[in-house]
């Protein structure tokens, strides 16, 4: 199934619920900031879009700061299906960060095509199979070395799943957490995003993944005296030798 497709002319999606909070998407921020800063600063044009940022801008406002961090021209450009979000944020601009009406279109002036595009809760109402065709659509719009960025959180950023594509298709998938909110790795279930949370099921790689996490936490419990980051560090480490793990430590 293909996204609702609008009359010509139109943005292409839904309105979503416009559910924000100032930090939410903090640590999906940090963490494209760590793994993406090397290509904006190498991109001619780092621009990044905050795709469906919701009934108030902060997540764009933020999003920018993180960015400049690592990549001081960076610029953010929010694009939100309903207009009057989009009306209620341009009291917010300033240079390096504007807002447009669009959706998956991902409508940028000039021909200009993102090097990155964040779409954060934004599948959360949408049919698994509708999925496969936004990742395809939002994906052609990357600029060669681009990166899409989609996945869901809780209310206030403690827990967070997103996957990571390029043109080729998805690459990782990451799971962010606050420590000493969690009981087990699975809990982090609840926030799979849209084309992983219907799969947790038995037999499918996720359910795998997810099952085995737990039974390295609860083997990694002597370490919780040390801290919680102690025991999620040996429970990774215990992981790799069967998942094809990615990044260190630090992150």
């Amino acid at each position: 199934m293909a996204p609702r497709t609008p009359p010509p002319g139109r943005p292409v999606g839904s309105v979503t619920r416009g559910t924000t909070n100032p930090n939410r998407l903090r640590r999906m921020d940090r963490w494209i900031a760590d793994a993406h800063g090397a290509a904006l600063r190498a991109s001619a044009d780092p621009v990044a879009v905050d795709l469906g940022y919701g009934a108030a801008p902060w997540t764009a406002v933020e999003l920018l700061g993180r960015l400049r961090t690592v990549c001081p021209a960076a610029e953010v450009v929010g694009v939100e299906i309903e207009p009057a979000r989009v009306a209620a944020a341009k009291p917010y601009e300033r240079d390096g960060l504007s807002f447009t009406h669009g959706g998956f279109e991902v409508p940028l002036p000039a021909g200009r095509r993102p090097a990155l595009i964040r779409a954060a809760n934004v599948l959360r109402q949408y049919d698994e199979d509708e999925v496969a065709a936004v990742w395809a659509r939002l994906c052609a719009r990357l600029a060669p070395g681009g990166l899409l960025v989609e996945g869901t959180c809780d209310e206030i950023g403690r827990r967070h799943v997103w996957v990571a594509l390029g043109p080729e298709g998805p690459r990782t998938v990451t799971f962010a957490t606050r420590l000493g909110s969690l009981v087990t790795p699975s809990d982090l279930a609840e926030r799979l995003p849209k084309a992983l949370i219907h799969r947790n099921v038995p037999g499918e790689p996720v359910h795998a993944f997810l099952r085995d996490f737990d039974r390295a936490w609860a083997a990694a419990a002597p370490y919780a005296s040390l801290s919680a980051r102690q025991r999620w560090i040996r429970a990774v480490g215990a992981l790799s030798g069967d998942w094809p793990l990615v990044g260190g430590v630090r992150r």
